[in-house]
């Protein structure tokens, strides 16, 4: 079977066949290529999606990965990152494998193909020059041939007219000798020429042709093998990431498998206990028998004893209410009011505005009895400059209950001993290489050493004290030290300078003894310890410098803790500025100080020398 011999005619279809094969293997490689942009852009898709999940770093996301359910949940994405990159591989092969390769040899088929149906024309092309000569050579000898019978015929005629002379008779004759002359070497001529186009053309058809078909027919079966060789390599290029994938999957159903809801339930536990015990039932006030009450928040208190000033500091109350209290009035005489402000009014007059502050007109309730109240309703706190907007934790987190005080303690016991044992790795990197620059001088100088050295050596003793405070703090929650007495506010205060003796002292005066908060205080021990102590605490706080000045746009009634009444006109003090929620801190003088709506003031801040920034 052989394009020469059974499509020795066919040269124009074998042509157009050839060209339709090249464009079959074009669009395979344009296809392949498809794919290849297919997979990146599906795995482009994936990284984004299994990026776009993961957890913020610093952030809350982070904690709540440590339940086995969420962390099943990021190996499923980390898997999912890892299969977006067997997607890569695929393109990548099929582009270097498939795609490449064909391109190339596209360029090649098309370069023979034009070589060999070049050679094909070339010969048909010399087959017509043979066939136009033959047909020359063969119109002459007809010419001559039928001229020479024409001069035999005139000179028979001749020779047959008496009338004639015998010379036009010889002429004639001479005349047809000329012509059957010239009439066979044209008969010459024309065999010659058809001997030699029957040789071209036996082996045009015999011998060319058969040869360049040839050609062009093992170069179109390479072309048919070439494409299924890239057909397998393309399912072989899948089949090869299918186990990588398998495992990928695995992967996912091993991190679901290890998902524990026993596991998840204890870290809720251990994240939210607070330590505390649950309230004890509330005793019955006898209201017919007149008695002295206890005076608390919500008259939720045990009614006391016998009615002697002492605080219970040791005992732990049935009556104990911990869970239900409101938080401290104090907390919110410092931090701005947790209500939004209320809107300026549409007058001069805050009595336009619909809900708005009421008017000074109204009876107010006695500042003495108000006082009095706050007095007895909340232990003392030390704490005021820690206090800031919104509330910050203090370094001992005492404002947590005892068990999540006890966890973050040991985790900062933790991370401090890490830091330690970095700075400890550093030091000893820095004495070997003192060591070497001893022994060898030329390598550097050791006095260079001393100063690195110093420093972090200093580094260490900072993050032991350190150390030693929050491991204190961690033995008292613990049990492993007696009682919380002037003697642990000391030691505190020894490592931390001027800022832990406050946070301590904060937890000290809200956690009873046995590690445990109670509200059980009798009023005239509140009246006594708050009244005694209130102003020794404070006395010698320096107050918040003034940072600007504003002027009241609006008159404004506070009525809420930790707000201030001004008057339209009036000339204030800014010492802390808006920080998003509506509230400006100002002041009045020494002892009067609070919170503001921003939009009842305009404010002049004295960095701002140049202008104003006004809040409207």
């Amino acid at each position: 079977m052989s394009w020469g011999t059974e499509l020795w005619d066919q040269f124009d279809n074998l042509e157009k066949h050839t060209q339709w094969g090249i464009d079959v293997l074009e669009k395979y490689i344009k296809f392949v290529k498809e794919r290849t942009e297919i997979e990146l852009s599906y795995a482009k898709q994936l990284r984004n999606l299994s990026k776009k999940y993961q957890p913020k770093k610093n952030s809350k996301e982070e904690e709540e990965y440590k339940y086995t359910s969420c962390k099943a949940f990021l190996s499923t994405l980390n898997e999912m990152n890892d299969y977006a990159g067997q997607h890569e591989v695929i393109s990548e092969n099929m582009t270097s494998q498939i795609t490449v390769d064909l391109a190339r040899f596209v360029q090649e088929l098309k370069q023979e193909r034009k070589s060999n149906f070049h050679d094909g024309r070339k010969a048909q092309q010399h087959m017509e020059t043979c066939w136009k000569q033959l047909e020359s050579s063969k119109r002459r000898f007809e010419r001559d041939c039928k001229e020479a019978d024409r001069a035999q015929q005139y000179f028979e005629k001749m020779d047959a007219d008496i009338n004639v002379t015998k010379a036009d008779v010889e002429k004639a004759r001479q005349q047809a000798q000329i012509r059957h002359q010239m009439a066979e070497d044209s008969k010459a001529d024309y065999s010659s020429s058809l001997q030699k186009f029957n040789q071209e053309q036996h082996e045009y058809y015999h011998t060319h042709i058969p040869s360049i078909f040839q050609k062009i027919q093992e170069m179109e079966e390479r072309r048919i093998v070439r494409i299924g060789e890239s057909m397998k390599t393309y399912a072989e290029v899948d089949r090869q990431v299918i186990p990588i994938i398998g495992k990928c999957l695995d992967g996912i159903v091993k991190a679901a498998e290890a998902i524990n809801q026993k596991s998840d339930s204890q870290l809720v536990i251990e994240a939210y206990k607070s330590g505390f015990e649950p309230p004890g039932d509330i005793e019955f006030e006898d209201y017919t028998q007149p008695m002295k009450r206890t005076v608390s928040d919500n008259s939720l208190s045990n009614s006391r004893g016998d009615g002697k000033p002492e605080l219970k500091f040791g005992s732990k109350s049935k009556g104990k209410l911990w869970p239900f209290i409101k938080k401290n009035k104090l907390v919110s005489l410092l931090t701005s009011p947790h209500q939004p402000p209320p809107p300026p009014p549409a007058s001069a007059s805050p009595s336009a505005v619909p809900n708005g502050p009421q008017s000074p007109k109204q009876q107010k309730e006695p500042l003495s009895h108000r006082f009095n109240e706050f007095m007895i309703s909340k232990p003392k706190i030390h704490c005021f400059r820690s206090l800031k907007r919104g509330g910050a934790t203090p370094e001992d987190f005492s404002n947590l209950p005892p068990e999540q005080r006890r966890k973050k303690l040991q985790q900062k016991v933790d991370e401090l001993n890490k830091e330690i044992q970095k700075e400890m790795d550093q030091r000893d990197a820095i004495t070997k290489m003192k060591d070497v620059y001893l022994k060898n001088p030329q390598m550097g100088d050791p006095a260079s050493l001393d100063h690195k050295l110093t420093e972090v050596s200093q580094n260490i003793e900072k993050l032991r004290l350190e150390a030693q405070k929050f491991e204190a703090w961690l033995a008292e929650v613990e049990g492993r030290l007696p009682a919380r007495g002037e003697q642990a506010r000391r030691q505190s205060g020894m490592y931390d300078g001027q800022g832990a003796p406050t946070a301590n002292s904060c937890a000290q005066d809200r956690e009873s003894p046995d590690g445990s908060y109670t509200e059980e205080r009798s009023q005239e021990n509140e009246v006594k310890v708050l009244a005694t102590d209130f102003d020794d605490e404070f006395d010698d706080e320096e107050p918040l410098p003034a940072i600007g000045t504003c002027k009241a746009l609006y008159t404004f009634e506070g009525q809420n803790e930790g707000t201030i009444s001004v008057i339209e006109g009036e000339i204030l003090y800014v010492i802390e500025e808006d920080k998003g929620d509506g509230w400006t801190r100002i002041r009045r003088n020494e002892d009067e100080e609070g919170y503001v709506p921003t939009s009842y003031v305009e404010v002049y801040l004295d960095k701002n020398a140049k202008g104003a920034k006004t809040y409207i």
